[in-house]
Formats: structure tokens, sequence, C-alpha cells
């Protein structure tokens, strides 16, 4: 898929990777749709890509919410070939901590928006896909899912986010393998640490001891190598079923 004959949604699309991917893809002329929570970070958005953007407020862990966005979206990009699942949160905490056992709501809340939320993103994304007119080889969209490389070395603390990303890897070639039918491929990104906002107010100690932790380069990834990683995956019509990590080699300790 050429990157100008993009129209994709992108969920948390407003801030961190998701706004990289947007920022990325805008400026190699793709039309963007960006589903989040946050209506101020929405409105800057739009004003700063134009008309190339539209924002969409809306909750992915809601099935209904989810399907109506994408609907909309597509009426706002005249068809809709790509989506992107950034919409995450780190859910982190023991399952056995100071105050107890982990109450179940918490490791149900990191669940329903990493995983459930990439879900219901995914299956509202092909539904409207299959309808598209087939393209070189047959595509007619892309949907790219954001893991985690704690899907794989989860840490002490990280029990329901791995869970909730490794739910995400798990589900990519089984999906990939459905979707084979109507010509929608299914690829997903698993991130090492990368520098988003989060880590703005990170004491320099601790931020230059996580960099020192990543073999090589040694430091934090940047969002704009996760944006071209997935401008990557869109243009390749090969890569299908697969999970990616951009990592810099690392591999996370116990903690």
């Amino acid at each position: 898929m050429q990157l100008d004959q993009v129209k994709a949604v992108i969920t948390g699309g407003v801030s961190g990777l998701g706004h990289a991917v947007a920022k990325h893809l805008v400026a190699r002329g793709a039309s963007v749709a960006l589903l989040d929570i946050n209506d101020e970070k929405g409105a800057a958005a739009i004003a700063e890509f134009g008309g190339k953007a539209s924002y969409h407020r809306t909750d992915v862990t809601s099935e209904e919410g989810v399907t109506t966005a994408f609907k909309q979206a597509a009426e706002k990009l005249g068809g809709l070939n790509t989506a992107i699942s950034c919409a995450g949160i780190l859910g982190s905490g023991r399952v056995l901590g100071k105050e107890g056992p982990m109450p179940l709501k918490n490791f149900q809340t990191t669940v329903m928006v990493s995983l459930i939320g990439s879900f219901n993103v995914a299956k509202a994304a092909a539904d409207l896909m299959q309808h598209n007119a087939p393209g070189a080889d047959g595509e007619r969209g892309v949907i790219v899912n954001t893991a985690s490389i704690a899907a794989f070395e989860g840490q002490i603390g990280q029990a329901a986010y791995s869970a909730s990303k490794g739910g995400v890897v798990g589900m990519t070639l089984p999906m990939a393998r459905e979707f084979a039918r109507i010509g929608v491929r299914v690829m997903t990104v698993a991130p090492g640490v990368f520098h988003t906002p989060m880590v703005d107010g990170m004491p320099q100690a601790v931020y230059d001891s996580l960099c020192a932790q990543v073999p090589f380069p040694s430091r934090l990834g940047t969002p704009e190598e996760f944006a071209s990683t997935v401008a990557f995956i869109l243009e390749n019509r090969y890569l299908n079923g697969g999970v990616i990590r951009v990592d810099g080699a690392i591999r996370l300790a116990p903690k």
C-alpha cells in the first residue's frame, strides 16, 4: 500500500506513539482519523494536521462505541483501508502487593483497554475493509496492533500489562489467517522502552539507568522510529501474521 493512499484510523492517536504514527503518515500524504478520549489534545491534533485529520472521542473498550466511531471515521476519510491500535495503559502493580492481592478490577481494566480494545478495533476495521475494492495482490486493508516486549519478558509488577500485550501477540496470527480470505493483513509491533510523555517526569538518574539497559543504541526509542516501523508494514504486503520487536536488543530483567 502506498502511504499517500492510506486512509487510517489510529487509536490513542492524539499523543505518544499514536500521534507519532499520525504525524508520519500525514506528512506522506495519508489521511487519518484519530480515536482517543482527550478532547483538548484532539483539537490540537486537528489544528496541527489540518484537513488531513479528524478526531472522534472513543472509548476502545466499548464495542458499540468503536463500531460507531469507525463508521463515522470512514465517512470522513472517504473510505478505510488501515487501522492502527495504539491505545493502552500500563496497569502496573504486583499480584500480591503491600496492600494485599491485586483487585481484579485493576487487572480487568488493563486487559479491557489493551487487549479487548485492540480486538474491538480489529473486528470493526475488518468488517468495513472487506467491502473495499481489491488492490495489488488482492489487498483490501491492513491492521496494525501495538504489543510490547513485556509480552515476552514481563517484569515483576507487570502481570496485568504482560497478559494484555501477550493476548495481542497471540491473536495476531489467527486473525491474519482468518482475514486472508478478505485480503486484510494483520501485524503487531512490540516496542521496547520508548521516550513518550510518560517518561518526561522521570528523575535523570532513573532515565540514564534505563538507557544503559539497552544494548545498542543505548537510549530510549523515539516515537518516530515506531512510526517508521508501522509505515514499513503498510508498504510491504508480504508482512503478515507476525510480530516485529523494536527494542535495541533489550531483554527485560525480572525487575
